[in-house]
């Protein structure tokens, strides 16, 4: 009878017992498929995914077939040949496009490092800016002269070697633009910002991410489609690599173009301005004018803008839910980044009296001076060691004498160029909406390579019996006044649109208002792009001032004519010293004009 009982009170405690388990996995189960719900929620593709997906999925194709093609052997170069045939023009893009992309991003980090410690440091400034005037103003031309040999020796027997050589040529046809951009941005990040960064105990680095990256971005990226532009004007110099008895042709829009103007092929040039519309539309659609929109909420401003720019690439992200999830961890990584508080180390001189230290600081310029210096003169005389082995004295002044010929151009057009389109740079920075519709006209004009002007200039020169002197200098305006455009509309956005209502309510108008509201507004800008431009003006002067069509060659007296026929002959001394001379002159134009101007908008049309 105990045991029965006993029995009895067992079976119900397991019954309560597994009543309760029970209870409590459903309990679980239910949380459980709650959560899964709500994950599946988050993580379902919505109609905005379905749309987005096949433009990654492109992306990511587009990639891997690029990267595949770049491990053939590079025999495979000569094997092929660059067809006419339109059906190629897809293939030929492709590869162009998959080039200036890396390209830009290589120069994007070049800008961001090399920017900073140029404008964070005074000593490293000294050195860095004349640098960057030198690496401006030596032409594409003399880069793949020299560069093609060393990245085939550092990827033996691959079509990667020479993909690099054209890569870095393409690079160098970006990277000077942007970084001058962002070196002026750094130097004119106004002083309450700079206050405020202190109050808040912000690290160098975390000031660069959290201040200086965002106050410079407006106008960084405008500097990046115009470096996307200048990058299309030099593409056939960079996949039509010619250098003594060597020949590299990479499939590209640019090799197609080279061989449709040998053939005389004007269906063929017609085919390449196709394909060079369609790619520059999906660049401007697909990257430049998601982040010219993205970038507007770093504008300087305590009012809102009545029209800000918009993008359906950028809106269609934003609605995806998938690929928004997915892209999320990235974000909170980069977030998390910025705000690692790293100190920069700095040397340890003991307590020191202001005295003091004035006269050490005063003794580790004279130091670094005096090393810069030398530095400079062991340079100038290897290369005068090396270029006196195979040029006379007579053939350095005829040199200097062709320098002063393309300088007198370049400073010309200069001059037009920023007659034009300062004014008309204001009108469309003023109007969001104009520049939405302006910008993909103005990359199509800006990449428009003057190889594709060659038949006409030929053509008229010749009928009418032109001077080449003359007529073949309008060619070099393709390389000039985009930087002066790009630039001033740049700088007309950055202006605070609470200025400008505060220049409204003064009723400061006509010329009352370009003196004391716009022309200081842009004038850092400008200079900028006058730089940059001047810079764009000497390289074009290779293509320029040297034109073939067919078998018809016109020449113009100058410099860049002469780098041109020396560096298809391969002959280095002479091209070392065109190279030398031109970068000698526009390092002084740059000294003795920009620079001083320059620091005269810097010190005295800063935005505080």
């Amino acid at each position: 009878m105990e045991d029965t009982r006993r029995l009895i009170m067992l079976s119900n405690n397991l019954r309560i017992c597994n009543q309760s388990d029970l209870l409590y996995i459903k309990g679980r189960f239910m949380n459980l498929h709650f959560a899964v719900n709500t994950a599946y929620r988050h993580l379902k593709p919505n109609r905005w995914d379905i749309v987005a997906f096949p433009l990654i999925i492109c992306l990511i194709a587009m990639m891997v077939t690029g990267f595949n093609q770049t491990m053939m052997p590079i025999v495979s170069l000569k094997t092929q040949t660059i067809s006419l045939d339109p059906a190629n023009l897809p293939e030929y893009a492709l590869r162009t496009t998959l080039r200036m992309l890396v390209a830009m991003i290589a120069a994007l980090l070049f800008t961001l490092v090399y920017g900073t410690l140029a404008a964070r440091s005074r000593r490293a400034e000294k050195i860095l800016i004349p640098i960057l005037d030198i690496l401006q103003s030596v032409p594409v031309l003399g880069y793949i002269s020299f560069t093609v040999t060393f990245f085939i020796a550092l990827f033996p027997g691959r079509v990667l070697g020479v993909e690099l050589a054209a890569i870095f040529a393409i690079f160098t046809s970006q990277a000077w633009n942007m970084t001058f951009s962002f070196y002026q941005s750094l130097r004119t990040v106004p002083r309450d910002l700079v206050e405020v960064s202190r109050g808040f105990h912000l690290t160098p680095w975390q000031r660069f991410w959290k201040l200086d990256v965002p106050f410079a971005m407006p106008g960084l990226i405008w500097n990046m489609m115009m470096s996307m532009s200048g990058g299309w004007f030099f593409i056939v110099a960079s996949e039509a690599i010619t250098v003594g008895n060597n020949t590299f042709t990479l499939p590209g829009i640019g090799a197609y173009l080279a061989q449709a103007i040998l053939s005389k092929n004007m269906h063929a040039i017609g085919w390449v301005l196709l394909a060079m519309t369609l790619v520059i539309l999906a660049y401007d659609q697909l990257l430049f004018r998601p982040l010219v929109a993205w970038a507007d909420k770093f504008r300087m401003e305590n009012t809102r803008s009545g029209s800000a720019p918009t993008s359906w690439v950028l809106n269609l992200i934003r609605r995806t839910r998938l690929i928004h999830r997915l892209l999320s961890p990235f974000g909170f990584l980069l977030s998390g980044m910025a705000r690692i508080p790293l100190h920069v180390p700095l040397p340890h001189w003991g307590a020191a009296s202001p005295r003091s230290a004035r006269r050490l600081s005063r003794v580790v310029d004279i130091l670094w001076g005096t090393l810069v210096i030398l530095l400079a003169l062991y340079v100038a005389w290897r290369v005068i060691s090396y270029v006196s082995a195979g040029v006379s004295l007579s053939e350095v002044g005829h040199v200097f004498l062709l320098g002063f010929a393309t300088l007198l151009r370049v400073s010309v057009l200069i001059l037009i160029s920023s007659l034009v389109w300062v004014p008309l740079g204001v009108m469309i920075g003023m109007r969001p909406a104009l520049a939405g519709k302006i910008q993909p006209i103005a990359q199509f004009l800006a990449a428009f390579p003057a190889n594709l002007l060659f038949p006409i200039f030929v053509i008229t020169i010749v009928h009418f019996q032109l001077n080449p002197n003359i007529w073949l200098s309008p060619l070099i305006v393709l390389g000039t006044q985009w930087y002066i455009l790009f630039n001033v509309v740049a700088g007309t956005s950055a202006i605070p649109n609470d200025y400008r209502e505060a220049a409204a309510n003064f009723h400061i108008r006509g010329w009352q208002w370009w003196r004391e509201v716009m022309l200081p507004g842009i004038f850092p800008y400008y200079i900028t792009g006058a730089i940059t431009a001047s810079g764009g003006a000497w390289n074009a002067s290779i293509v320029a001032e040297f034109v073939q069509w067919g078998d018809t060659q016109l020449t113009a007296y100058g410099i860049g004519a002469y780098i041109a026929k020396t560096t298809a002959a391969g002959d280095f001394p002479k091209i070392i010293l065109g190279v030398a001379v031109m970068s000698l002159f526009v390092t002084l134009f740059n000294r003795l004009l920009w620079r001083p101007l320059y620091a005269y908008a810097e010190s005295r049309f800063r935005i505080d």
